[in-house]
């Protein structure tokens, strides 16, 4: 079972794509939730006109979402009343909402269903790919950042040292492990996540601060400051560093400057050791 942190980073990312998702679809109903003790709790809803989807709680393998899980494929009904290939364990909530056309994206993390996300219509329609297409976007969104969560989770959990000393290699595994956090966090847009591996950022960069740590260095980084030095700390070039932080080498150079700049220093070199003397760096 998840923590309560956990389970409000879920939350506020449904909530994030529903909402995303309810501005770029044809669909008036949105709905979605992630899996949780082995059913898809729906967390997320907008567009309906009644409470009945509140709460919705559905199993694998039942309904068209848990036929969606199961399959691991999207499913749609054109006309859920109807519908005979699904079982209709959810006709209180669905038909109370007066929806007829449902379609059901499961959202798949390295083959394993993880949540759904529901597009639906009170009318039947028909429902072609362009109709379609945002609710596969959504779903492959969800699925990223669900993705990227647990290879944070994953990294940590491999780097937490067992003893206060790190041996050498495990000092440059933490580095490394490090700068490439750094560049995921970058690149996700859920504030909840981006806060997370900023904390674990934070641990990273204390658990190797030297005894003799500049603790009276008071120097504040930029969040792209800090992610130029970290490459700069796996001796990276300038060119290295822009193509993996989808930066222009000018960019690189500039903030590059500029973090030199705060923390005294004349070379690159002498700015990854007082980062990390000052415990900004691991």
């Amino acid at each position: 079972m998840g923590s309560l942190a956990e389970s409000d980073a879920d939350t506020r990312l449904v909530s994030r794509a529903v909402t995303d998702l309810a501005r770029q679809t044809r669909f008036p109903v949105v709905f979605g939730g992630l899996e949780r003790d082995g059913a898809v709790h729906v967390t997320a809803i907008s567009g309906t006109r009644t409470r009945s989807i509140e709460g919705l709680v559905v199993e694998t393998g039942r309904g068209l979402g848990g036929a969606a899980m199961l399959e691991k494929r999207p499913r749609l009904a054109l006309d859920y009343r109807t519908a005979r290939t699904i079982t209709h364990d959810y006709d209180r909530a669905i038909l109370g909402e007066g929806i007829s056309t449902l379609l059901a994206v499961p959202v798949v993390v390295t083959g394993r269903p993880r949540g759904i996300v529901y597009c639906g219509s009170w009318t039947p329609g028909p429902v072609g790919d362009l109709v379609s297409r945002p609710a596969f976007r959504a779903a492959d969104m969800l699925a990223t950042e669900l993705r990227v969560r647990e290879e944070v989770d994953r990294r940590v959990a491999a780097l937490l040292p067992t003893e206060p000393a790190l041996p050498a290699a495990a000092q440059e595994d933490l580095r490394e492990s490090y700068a490439e956090l750094r560049s995921i966090a970058a690149s996700v847009a859920d504030p909840g996540l981006r806060e997370r591996i900023a904390a674990v950022e934070k641990r990273l960069a204390g658990m190797s601060r030297a005894a003799s740590a500049e603790t009276s260095l008071d120097v504040a980084l930029s969040p792209r400051e800090l992610d130029v030095l970290a490459c700069c700390a796996l001796g990276a070039t300038n060119a290295e560093i822009a193509a993996s932080l989808s930066l222009r080498e000018g960019t690189v150079k500039s903030y590059l400057q500029a973090a030199m700049a705060k923390l005294d220093a004349s070379t690159r070199h002498a700015a990854v050791a007082k980062a990390r003397r000052a415990g900004l760096l691991p």
